[in-house]
């Protein structure tokens, strides 16, 4: 952006810039005005400095007519800022304009073009082309470069091939409907967007490619999820002739590789758990281990005490949550409301304050004297000053009402850390699951996934209790 000279200086030379006017005029020891200008571009945001004193005189003049988002082109000399910016990157410089040209004037933009913007969302997607002048957008862009870049410098160099696959397809059975496209040649028929190249992956592996991926769209016509839409991408990668365990090892190595070049963090440890344990510890199957409040059933400890809303349910289960039993009423009674909603879909949350003098309040005092609440805290693994939260009901449901529950809190708590990174393989998921409606079994991922070897004799005689070579890579609750 910036070329050295020998004199020490730095020009901008003929440079398409847009600038955001937070800039000021300021009298300057009584010798003239000096006008400061913060001009952004990609690179981020460097400070203009017009002096009366200093810059030609219809520069300074026409500088007095910038607004915000003028696009403009400046010639200067980088000179030393006397009030130094510590917060900025380029806050010990600053450009002495000496020619300014405007390209472009610009109206008042309908929101502001900052990181915590004044505009809603639809007037930004409405204006998305000034949306995406905003640092945090810009930012996700230049990531997801950056990511997709060492994505294919690591499988590349793993021996892996880049193949690009037709988008025009015909339909494959997978677990969303398909896009379809009319075709003009062929009137009445129609092509399939894929869901993801499943069909490809076949002709390539038997047609000799041992080893290759893609970063690739991906096209479902299914309801929206928070990480999801109907169209995404996904690193596609495919191997010939290898177990498990070169899978997992493959793309261990990926993540650790991206990790480090991408955020500058080593992970040493990528855990394996269970489907099985996952859902009984954290209640779904991508959890956010970086922080406890793991899941205790207490249906042994809570049942029988003449307490109907406990005794009548298939789980009591709960977690300890660090440090809050200084909650009061009304945030606990927010926190109640919160899983009421439909969302959630819970009837009512269960709290146990265990107080720092060893004493226990609860909202079931009625029915728990203070040994069996002690036997619960204990059994929770909750130390003075935590909160029990508890929730009772139709076993899966629950565990997912629960889960929910415990990773708002974490985010309350600020115990999602966005500087620290937790990968979990979940393994051993169950090959089928049984479906109430058609009163069948169905692959719980996808046809195609395989059984365990080991497992092949039980799919006549126990098909829900088989396992699949089927394996979640998860990194902070999500899954990647």
């Amino acid at each position: 952006m910036y070329r050295t000279h020998d004199c020490g200086a730095l020009s901008l030379e003929q440079l398409n810039q847009t600038v955001t006017l937070s800039g000021w005029v300021q009298k300057n020891r009584n010798k003239g005005f000096i006008i400061w200008i913060d001009l952004r571009d990609r690179y981020g945001i460097t400070q203009l400095i017009f002096d009366e004193e200093r810059t030609p005189k219809s520069v300074f003049e026409a500088a007095q007519g910038l607004g915000r988002e003028f696009v403009i082109q400046v010639q200067g000399a980088v000179i030393e800022r006397e009030s130094k910016n510590p917060n900025m990157a380029t806050g010990t410089i600053e450009v002495l304009v000496e020619k300014l040209s405007i390209l472009n004037a610009s109206i008042t933009p309908p929101f502001s073009i900052e990181d915590e913007t004044d505009g809603g969302e639809e007037l930004r997607m409405q204006y998305r082309y000034l949306d995406l002048r905003r640092n945090p957008v810009k930012q996700n862009i230049l990531f997801r470069h950056q990511v997709s870049m060492a994505v294919r410098n690591y499988l590349s160099n793993a021996g892996f091939v880049d193949v690009e696959t037709p988008y025009l397809i015909k339909s494959t059975p997978e677990g969303a409907r398909d896009f379809v496209v009319p075709s003009r040649m062929n009137e009445g028929q129609f092509y399939a967007l894929p869901q993801s190249p499943q069909t490809f992956k076949q002709l390539l592996m038997v047609g000799g490619l041992d080893k290759y991926f893609q970063i690739v769209k991906c096209f479902r016509d299914e309801d929206l999820r928070a990480d999801r839409q109907p169209e995404f991408t996904q690193i596609d990668c495919e191997m010939t002739f290898v177990e498990q365990e070169d899978i997992l090892s493959q793309f261990e190595g990926l993540t650790r590789y991206l990790l480090k070049e991408i955020k500058g963090i080593e992970v040493a440890d990528f855990p394996r758990m269970s489907y099985e344990e996952a859902i009984k510890t954290y209640g779904n199957d991508k959890p956010d281990i970086r922080f406890g409040m793991t899941f205790k059933e207490l249906n042994t400890l809570a049942q029988g005490k003449g307490f109907g809303v406990f005794d009548s349910q298939e789980l009591v289960v709960g977690i300890a949550v660090p440090g809050a039993a200084e909650m009061s009423r009304k945030e606990i009674d927010a926190l109640i409301e919160w899983v009421k909603r439909p969302q959630i879909g819970a009837k009512g949350l269960v709290y146990v304050k265990c107080n720092l003098d060893g004493s226990f309040k609860s909202s079931v005092d009625k029915f728990f004297n203070s040994e069996n609440l002690g036997a619960w805290a204990a059994h929770c693994e909750a130390q003075a000053g935590d909160l029990i939260l508890i929730l009772s009901g139709e076993e899966k449901t629950t565990r997912t009402q629960l889960s929910a529950l415990r990773m708002e809190l974490a985010s309350r708590l600020g115990l999602r850390k966005s500087d620290e990174f937790a990968p979990l393989w979940i393994i051993d998921f169950p090959l089928l699951e049984w479906d109430e409606e058609s009163k069948r079994y169905h692959a719980m991922h996808h046809p195609f996934t395989a059984p365990k070897p080991e497992h092949l004799d039980m799919l006549k005689t126990d098909p829900g209790a088989v396992k699949a070579n089927a394996y979640d890579l998860v990194l902070n609750g999500n899954e990647i």
